[in-house]
């Protein structure tokens, strides 16, 4: 039943709790300033489709279509007829009229994914499937779905390939560190576009304790009994804040071979842009339209891109961020502060036990 309490049929069907449904939604009402301004640049290119068309000769598009078909099973109303519900639900609330192929395949680890060139198929592992109740599992196939309305799963496809072409050409001088250098890039983007695809998530399973129950149990498995959204909510501002640039420069290394962002601060991010007025407005109806896509600004994209990743180096509590802050405002005595922020790399603290340098033993 609708939320105008009218009963819709095939792929119109929706949940039997009430959610609010977003006719005519942009993607770029949900999508992260960083991953939205990349997508309008690409999108005005010209010539863009015809050379990705050009690609998909190249890609291991078809491959994965068959392995997917031959090898997995495919959601249907015979097959894991729960989820093709929950598929059909996330393409009506978001607007999606064509709802893409769905496929669950042996995997204990949880995983989704949405990928392909010319159209979208979303992948679930059975560690997914069996790890998330009804309401975290919606909210997972809005997240995929969400990546399928931005057309996240053409550059999905295209850094699978680069990543696997990367591997091919590692012999070759200086062939694999250009590759490596866009697999990089992409992989930045991408895991921008992951926290858009959470904030999809978010307004198909319209339940935000539910979306952080699923992030957490991908972090720590199917022991809700012992865990906690707050608790777990409290790691990531510690992760934020803690340490000093020595782990500043740690935290860079640990996500630069990542596709996704950590999980606790993809549930911080998502937590911050539920309270926003952003995520209130959407939900009241007010949001950009597909319809006006075509009139969107590259540079207003840009400019928003760029103020949001300044909005997040001013307000982040990390010792790094804080240091570029200053510099730009121009504080005192930084090279002091650079100093004493590395010196534990030349000087590691005592272990636990040992006398602090200078101290008199017995």
């Amino acid at each position: 039943m609708s939320d105008d309490g009218h009963q819709h049929t095939g792929h119109e069907r929706v949940p039997s709790r009430q959610r609010r449904r977003f006719p005519g939604i942009s993607s770029r009402a949900y999508e992260h300033p960083a991953d939205r301004s990349a997508l309008v640049a690409l999108r005005k290119l010209s010539g863009f489709d015809t050379v990705f068309k050009a690609l998909s000769g190249l890609l291991p598009e078809r491959s994965l279509r068959l392995l997917f078909l031959s090898d997995s099973v495919r959601v249907s109303e015979r097959q894991f007829s729960h989820l093709h519900d929950m598929l059909l639900d996330a393409c009506y609330i978001l607007d999606l009229e064509k709802v893409p192929p769905m496929y669950v395949t042996q995997d204990p680890q949880p995983n989704a994914m949405c990928i392909g060139l010319d159209e979208p198929i979303i992948v679930v592992s059975t560690g997914l499937v069996e790890l998330l109740d009804e309401e975290e599992m919606r909210a997972v196939v809005g997240h995929e779905v969400g990546h399928a309305l931005s057309g996240h799963s053409v550059y999905r496809t295209i850094l699978l390939f680069l990543t696997s072409l990367a591997l091919k050409v590692a012999w070759i001088p200086l062939g694999n560190l250009a590759i490596m250098a866009l697999v990089a890039a992409l992989r930045e983007w991408f895991r921008k576009s992951e926290l858009s695809a959470d904030r999809a998530g978010l307004l198909v399973g319209q339940d935000v304790r539910a979306s952080m129950r699923g992030l957490m149990k991908i972090a720590g498995g199917n022991h809700l009994h012992e865990m906690n959204v707050d608790a777990f909510l409290e790691q990531a501002e510690e992760y934020d804040s803690g340490g000093d640039l020595r782990d500043s420069v740690l935290k860079i290394l640990n996500v630069l071979p990542r596709s996704h962002p950590f999980t606790t601060v993809r549930a911080a991010e998502l937590k911050k842009w539920a309270e926003s007025r952003d995520y209130q407005r959407i939900m009241d109806g007010h949001y950009p339209r597909r319809s006006e896509d075509k009139d969107t600004s590259v540079g207003d994209s840009f400019r928003e891109s760029a103020a949001s990743y300044a909005s997040d180096v001013k307000t982040s509590k990390d010792p790094l961020m804080k240091l570029v802050t200053d510099l730009a405002g121009g504080a005192g005595d930084l090279g002091g502060r650079v100093r004493r922020g590395f010196d534990g790399f030349k000087n590691p603290p005592p272990a636990k036990g040992d006398a602090a340098p200078g101290a008199d033993e017995d």
